[in-house]
């Protein structure tokens, strides 16, 4: 596997397709068409199970779960061969998939962009997408995923993650929560959640999105690991601001800090088209103003004390005037 030299006159191809959830309707055109392009498939057995359908003709690799590396080496080998080779993953090959351990194979075998071998990524909508779609809007405001997998990664390596998106109210999406053998992680996760979130902040459980056995459970912060909750399941954590109404889980994007939802005005105070009065140049005119120093400002805020210090030991800029032609922020 040193040799990147392709020993036939055929460049080869290596296709890291992302399915999405599994199901057909969201199996992505180019995804669908990699695969009949395809000489090779290669995949989880699971995943291969998946698309089994449109595998007739072709050379089928089944590897089990823990075998990342050898499937990236039997594409890289085919490949080598001439084949086209469709690397399949669930969700995005990129996420938590199989496009990372298939460049750490090619880089170690000295391949480049310039090389015989031709490298495309297919993405699939990933776990976080799709479990979200099925419960609601719950990633309407920043989020983060995590995987709770100690099986490459040191666990307080998770921890110091897990505790520092709990403390920064991002909303999260727990990959890998829990197998037969890993069942204390949740717990862990929980328990560091709740150090710094409320034990009624709304959480959403889903298993096999989009597949037949579909199972979508809500319940709280201080109830999730009384669930069913196994490798097939995605958990969302909501913010501080996330509300369950009506079955349907929904984290605001701030809107109402800044507007009269039902006309649509701005509150008073507030101007379409700017930062919020209490955006960075409103609050750090407040801090200047507020005659506190940087412990208790750093109290107040939440943030380093030292970051704070340097904010006031630097003069306040004017604030730029806002263009005629300028609108409200992308993303809406």
């Amino acid at each position: 596997m040193n040799d990147i030299t392709t020993p036939t006159s055929t460049p080869g191809r290596i296709m890291l397709v992302g399915l999405g959830p599994g199901s057909h309707a969201h199996l992505s055109a180019r995804a669908r068409a990699a695969i009949a392009e395809a000489d090779t498939v290669i995949g989880y057995v699971t995943y291969i199970r998946l698309v089994a359908d449109l595998l007739e003709g072709k050379e089928v690799i089944r590897k089990s779960m823990t075998e990342e590396l050898d499937r990236a080496v039997e594409a890289f080998e085919r490949a080598r061969q001439g084949k086209r080779v469709a690397l399949i993953s669930s969700g995005d090959a990129g996420v938590y998939g199989m496009a990372g351990p298939t460049f750490e194979v090619l880089f170690q075998a000295g391949w480049t962009p310039e090389s015989d071998i031709e490298v495309e990524i297919i993405p699939g909508a990933s776990a976080i997408n799709t479990c979200a779609a099925l419960v609601g809007a719950p990633l309407t405001h920043d989020f983060c995923a995590i995987s709770l997998s100690d099986l490459l990664t040191p666990w307080p390596v998770i921890a110091r993650r897990l505790e520092a998106v709990a403390f920064s109210d991002f909303v999260v999406a727990l990959y890998n929560p829990k197998s037969g053998r890993r069942t204390r992680q949740i717990v862990e996760a929980r328990r560091l959640f709740l150090r710094h979130r409320s034990p009624d902040t709304p959480v959403a459980i889903v298993k096999s999105a989009y597949r037949p056995k579909q199972r979508i459970e809500f319940t709280t912060l201080e109830k999730m690991t009384e669930c069913d909750i196994g490798m097939l399941s995605t958990v969302l954590i909501g913010n501080s601001s996330t509300f369950i109404r009506h079955g349907l889980m929904v984290t605001p994007r701030g809107y109402a800090n800044k507007y009269d939802v039902d006309s649509g005005t701005a509150h008073e105070g507030e101007k379409p088209g700017r930062s919020l009065s209490s955006g960075l140049t409103g609050w750090l005119a407040g801090i200047h103003a507020s005659g506190l120093g940087a412990a208790e400002l750093a109290r107040i805020h939440r943030l380093p004390e030292d970051y704070i210090a340097a904010l006031l030991a630097e003069p306040l800029e004017s604030p730029e005037p806002l263009s005629e032609a300028a609108g409200e922020e992308a993303g809406a």
